[in-house]
């Protein structure tokens, strides 16, 4: 892609952003009420559960070990319901001045999926300060920093990318709320978020292993924590996330004209 064209691509990826986040700055409220479900996680499942003995293995606080994965959990929260916007689009017929530009589908669908990184990111802000109030030890390196930003990025681009995949599919906000509430407890609670993988049946172990929350929550371990640790590598985390965002984006993108229709 020349650079006049890529610069331009990147425009229309803004442009689309843009116009996703002035919603938010008009319904601040979202992000204050957005806080409350890792607010009551840490202070209140975490404080219950780190006095089960072993949960987190070897010299590792339960809390510690737990606040990486509510961080996870609570940008999957924000992105998987993403989709529900462009159906309300549709309906609204904001989707057909959209599909009528000239702008690349894929530039649609990662603008969007930009948008929801802004908000990952505000509730990495909630998480992180709660984390100082417990007296987590949260590593100040400016290269963890940047690391945590980069994951909670791709995080939140993978589930609202999938979540705009799965309205493009169902097309009914009735339909699509009752898939993401089918969806968002299993994608959670099979992965390592709150318990080890080593702790989980055999079964379990393997849905955990295709599940892409499994390796945001492993590559924040690594990072957020002061000597964090990595079960299965940051380079293999960034592969897992990176090859399906890439592949979502590209179904999304094929689909996201039918949701015109």
């Amino acid at each position: 892609m020349a650079a006049p064209a890529f610069a331009n691509y990147c425009t229309q990826i803004f442009g689309v952003a843009d116009a996703e986040l002035r919603k938010l700055r008009h319904d601040f409220m979202e992000l204050i009420t957005r806080a409350v479900q890792p607010a009551l996680w840490l202070l209140v499942f975490g404080q219950v559960m780190a006095q089960v003995r072993g949960i987190a293995g070897g010299e590792v606080r339960y809390l510690d070990f737990l606040t990486p994965g509510i961080l996870s959990q609570s940008v999957l929260f924000v992105a998987i319901f993403y989709g529900i916007n462009t159906i309300w689009e549709r309906d609204a017929g904001i989707l057909n001045r959209y599909l009528v530009s000239p702008a690349p589908r894929s530039a649609l669908v990662l603008g969007k999926a930009l948008s929801s990184v802004v908000r990952g990111l505000s509730q990495a802000i909630v998480v992180y300060l709660l984390a100082l109030v417990l007296g987590i030890p949260l590593s100040g390196a400016l290269q963890d920093l940047f690391g945590v930003i980069c994951f909670v990025g791709l995080g939140a681009g993978v589930f609202s990318t999938f979540s705009v995949l799965v309205a493009c599919v169902v097309k009914t906000r009735e339909r699509f709320l009752g898939i993401g509430q089918v969806l968002t407890m299993p994608i959670f609670f099979a992965s390592n978020a709150i318990y080890p993988i080593h702790l989980m049946p055999p079964w379990l172990q393997v849905v955990s292993r295709l599940n892409p929350l499994t390796y945001e929550v492993d590559a924040l371990r690594s990072l957020m924590l002061r000597g964090g640790f990595s079960r299965i590598g940051l380079g293999h985390d960034s592969i897992v996330l990176l090859a399906t965002f890439t592949v979502l984006v590209a179904l999304a993108a094929r689909l996201y004209p039918k949701m015109g229709e």
